[in-house]
């Protein structure tokens, strides 16, 4: 009876070890072949982000709060939500002491593209219209609730970005994967590329009077597309993978003398989003510009 007990045992024991060895262990996609192990990214297991664009100024006295509820909701989503700051509108110009003018041609383009906000701080969600409202800007008291409700939905397109630098010339290059997860059969699909630049110092109005170590943040700084993003021309099929590539030398003039400070701080934002009326986002993804 104790040899076939010990037989038994042995044979559960390796159709155990059979069975943990046959375990299906999903791969790490890197879209990057031949990069440092860094630059891995893990395309199969990404899940939806969610943008948010802050329409704010250095003039704008309760924008401070805008920033801290985005500061709130980063600490809540971490990289599931995507945030840019865009000075633009009436209170985006320069106090004489300023040592920086956040105001950008895109940042004004954006700023009428996307339905002017009527005041300050407001943001616009994944560019979607949501229901019960007039306009794409939102009000800070509504930001929570539309990111977690934006957060739920699959993403119908995963993307991958590869920044680099070259800190020499000041130029960077971004290379860009886009993997399609279903059929997109909208006519008008657009790439949008930003680059935003975080924790510059330089004065701020506040509730409390003008701040002049005030830390600006996802400040958006410059658009390697279109404002409106460029045009997907390729099929939005799974399985396609589709490149883009897109260049841009860094002026001088960002820097007010602390380079190395100023391109550790910035990130490259890209988004995959309609181009037809709607203009909502279908994904979004921040990466940092040096690693």
């Amino acid at each position: 009876m104790k040899i076939i007990n010990y037989l038994l045992f042995g044979l559960l024991a390796g159709l155990a070890l059979f069975s943990n060895a046959c375990e299906e262990i999903p791969p790490v996609i890197n879209p990057f072949t031949g990069e440092p192990p860094d630059t891995v990214v893990d395309v199969e297991n990404q899940q939806r982000q969610v943008l948010i664009e802050e329409f704010t100024g250095v003039r704008c006295v309760q924008c401070p709060a805008g920033s801290a509820e985005i500061a709130t909701l980063l600490a809540i989503h971490g990289e599931r939500l995507v945030a840019v700051s865009i000075h633009a509108g009436d209170f985006v110009y320069p106090f004489p002491t300023s040592q920086y003018n956040f105001q950008t041609q895109e940042g004004d383009d954006l700023y009428n593209f996307l339905d002017s906000p009527n005041s300050f701080p407001s943001a616009v969600i994944d560019r979607k219209l949501f229901e019960g409202e007039n306009d794409l800007p939102l009000g800070r008291n509504q930001w929570a609730g539309f990111i977690e409700q934006e957060k739920a939905i699959d993403p119908l397109i995963k993307i991958a970005v590869q920044p680099t630098f070259n800190e020499t010339t000041r130029k960077l290059d971004v290379e860009l994967k886009l993997y399609p997860q279903e059929i997109i059969s909208e006519p008008d699909v657009r790439l949008s590329v930003m680059l935003t630049e975080s924790n510059i110092v330089d004065i701020q109005d506040t509730p409390d009077g003008k701040v002049t170590d005030y830390k600006h943040k996802h400040v958006l700084r410059h658009m390697l597309t279109s404002y409106l993003g460029d045009a997907i021309s390729e099929s939005l099929a799974p399985g396609n993978v589709i490149t883009k590539n897109y260049s841009f030398t860094l002026p001088e003039s960002w820097n007010a003398g602390e380079p190395s400070l100023q391109e550790n701080e910035m990130h490259v934002v890209a988004f995959v989003h309609l181009g037809t009326t709607s203009k909502e986002v279908l994904q979004a993804i921040e990466v940092p510009m040096i690693k």
